[in-house]
């Protein structure tokens, strides 16, 4: 059953919320690796940005992935409450009301997407607003509380920055933001279920179908191995394709080579192992730095080929 908007058990606000709260609600430290993947995007492309348009461009990609956080909180509330890591949101911890997020969100919506077409063009908004509806429609309210596969299709929703980047410098999307695009996509599973695997009973005291809540630890396992395969692919086409260089190509082989040994760690992980790190946070903290190194040598790559 899809996630109600109303909050279970948290007392309303006697105070307005801090503007603290409201900066909460845009989730800045998931922003930061969206913002960075947009900017790579924007370096990448071929052409030139006046620097105040281009800095208007990342400001526009930060607000919209703002406005779909704030969303997906106002959303999920009543799910945040359940949850030890998510308890002391602004929301379910009572700092701030419903209605105030929903503006918010929606607010920003609308801001981040017309300045995106004004200041740079049209189709770079249009790809914007289609991340933030995704992002809200699609995964948030529709598949999450629907499917253990919620986060396959839904990671399409983080993919999306480095086509925005690109398009706002191009006007159009070529064959190496929608490579970017498909690494992040296929990067995605194996990232997030590997976080999901320590915080399974977070998802099941909430009720959201993750995969490890429904097909168990060794599914989850089987599967992270399956995708980090994939994503090898993924990461490793752009050179293959003559779209990147050297400095890309050898920072993919041996940054992927890395990511896949610790997610074999994780297929292969049966008990726990107190004394060390557990393989599934390793691969999660690892798969973070892993995407800064990888869209940092293409925009590296790309300015040495320019």
């Amino acid at each position: 059953m899809a996630s109600s908007p109303i909050l279970t058990g948290v007392h309303a606000p006697v105070l307005p919320a801090h503007w603290r709260d409201f900066v909460a609600l845009t989730k800045p430290r998931v922003m930061t690796l969206v913002v960075f993947t947009g900017l790579c995007g924007l370096l990448a492309a071929p052409g030139h940005l006046h620097p105040v348009l281009a800095f208007t461009a990342i400001l526009c990609i930060a607000l919209g992935a703002g406005a779909a956080a704030s969303l997906n909180q106002w959303w999920e509330a009543d799910i945040d409450a359940k949850m030890k890591r998510t308890a002391s949101r602004p929301l379910p911890a009572g700092r701030m009301d419903r209605q105030s997020a929903l503006h918010f969100g929606v607010g920003l919506s609308f801001f981040s997407v017309i300045l995106m077409g004004m200041a740079t063009n049209w189709l770079a908004s249009a790809v914007l607003s289609v991340s933030i509806l995704f992002y809200v429609f699609v995964y948030t309210i529709w598949l999450k509380p629907r499917t253990a596969q919620n986060i396959v299709i839904g990671g399409a929703a983080g993919a999306f920055p480095p086509v925005i980047g690109w398009a706002a410098v191009t006007g159009d999307v070529s064959a190496l933001p929608i490579a970017l695009f498909m690494l992040i996509f296929f990067w995605t599973p194996p990232h997030f279920w590997a976080l999901a695997l320590f915080v399974k009973t977070d998802y099941a005291a909430a009720g959201i179908p993750m995969l490890p809540v429904v097909s168990g630890e060794v599914a989850t396992r089987r599967q992270i191995w399956f995708y980090t395969a994939i994503m090898a692919v993924a990461a490793l086409a752009p050179v293959l394709l003559n779209l990147t260089g050297v400095i890309y190509g050898t920072t993919a082989l041996l940054g992927t080579a890395l990511f896949a040994l610790f997610a074999f760690q994780v297929y292969r992980r049966r008990e726990s192992d107190p004394a060390r790190m557990k393989p599934e946070k390793r691969l999660f903290k690892y798969s973070i730095l892993y995407l800064f190194l990888l869209f940092g040598a293409v925009v590296v790559d790309r300015w040495l080929l320019a």
